[in-house]
């Protein structure tokens, strides 16, 4: 979170020094990968919530089809990422374009990681729902592992209006 918050601090000090360049690169992005990733995010949160809720509840067998279309929602988003990005570097845009592109890639990019990190640890929450009970430690995971995933869609919705939508 500190990695991305000093990120998210000096782009918006570069924008300020450079906001025509910066605002004439960000009408270059689709909007409308923008919208259908935090939806794919917000889905999955509500998801991951859900299955938390079943497994408190010893509802396992509900459970591990929610961490499954959790898990699906951030393939997904990382799918719908991978297009945007052959989209852009297919129209000859890439880091190296601009400084938005340069903060565009590394801060999606660094994103995308942290997404297929919290797939791994949903994987783990997948593996955790399907047993009949859960130890105080595997509690203590479940939640972190969660935790996590939570963390990575509150980084898109500050990144989403930060990159698409603030002018």
């Amino acid at each position: 979170m500190t990695v991305f918050g000093i990120l998210f601090g000096v782009y918006a000090w570069y924008y300020g020094q450079e906001s025509a360049q910066f605002g004439a690169d960000q009408a270059a992005l689709n909007k409308n990968f923008g919208f259908a990733n935090t939806l794919l995010l917000l889905s999955s949160s509500l998801l991951v919530y859900a299955a938390v809720q079943a497994i408190r509840q010893q509802r396992h067998s509900l459970a591990s089809p929610l961490i499954l279309a959790a898990m699906g929602c951030g393939a997904v988003f990382l799918v719908d990422k991978g297009i945007e990005y052959y989209d852009k570097l297919s129209h000859g845009i890439s880091a190296a374009t601009s400084d938005f592109f340069m903060y565009y890639f590394v801060l999606t990019g660094l994103h995308a990681i942290h997404v297929i990190v919290g797939l791994a640890l949903l994987g783990f929450v997948f593996s955790l729902s399907r047993k009949p009970t859960l130890t105080a430690r595997q509690h203590t995971y479940l939640e972190g592992a969660t935790v996590f995933w939570h963390m990575v869609d509150v980084l898109w919705i500050i990144m989403f209006p930060l990159l698409y939508l603030v002018h």
